[in-house]
Order: structure tokens, then sequence, then C-alpha cells
């Protein structure tokens, strides 16, 4: 049985405003960023890290 995919609607000015330039990179915090997904900051970096085939390879440096 297959598991129900959630569909979030999430304001663009919401994520905007989540986006920093920081020299001269747009940068997100990972804390920013559980929160849009609904959940802590500790899961969204333990998912990445055993996920790391999921996601690209500029996503979340730091943890890779």
């Amino acid at each position: 049985m297959a598991k129900a995919v959630k569909e979030l609607m999430i304001p663009d000015e919401l994520v905007m405003n989540k986006i920093y330039l920081i020299r001269g990179q747009k940068v997100m915090l990972d804390k920013d960023l559980a929160e849009l997904y609904g959940v802590t900051t500790s899961n969204l970096n333990l998912a990445v890290k055993r996920n790391k085939a999921r996601f690209p390879d500029d996503f979340m440096p730091a943890c890779r």
C-alpha cells in the first residue's frame, strides 16, 4: 500500500523571505527549511545525512 503524499501550499513570499544572499550565493538556513516542512531541525539534518543520494550535491554541503 502506497503512502499518501501530503502537498504543502506555501506562499512564495514566505519562502523568498527566508533566502539570504551570502558572499554572492543564495542560502537558506536549515532551521527555516525545517520550519517550512514542519519537522525539527535535527530530523531534517538526519534525513539529509541518511539519504545523501536523494539530494543535489550543493544541498546542505556542511552535512556531507
